[in-house]
């Protein structure tokens, strides 16, 4: 790994989501996958701040599947009530 190079724990702390959404994120293609880089028989993927900052973007549009549906059972909810 280069010197201006993150491993995914260090880019989800500074993208402020725990290193197992970021994990989740790349495995749904929500995210693009960074480059990843063997040390001896480890494979380590490596974020450089160009990449951090595009997930950075990213994150907003990324709805959480039970926030979603719950918001949309409640507006479902009030239409049939008014």
């Amino acid at each position: 790994m280069r010197m201006n190079e993150l491993s995914s724990a260090q880019a989800a702390k500074k993208l402020g989501i725990t290193p197992a959404a970021l994990s989740k994120y790349i495995k749904t293609k929500k995210i693009p996958e960074p480059r990843t880089v063997q040390i001896g028989k480890l494979k380590v993927q490596a974020w450089t701040d160009a990449e951090i900052e595009h997930v950075r973007q990213l994150l907003p549009k990324i709805a959480n599947g039970r926030k979603t549906r719950y918001k949309k059972k409640q507006s479902a909810k009030k239409k049939r009530s008014k």
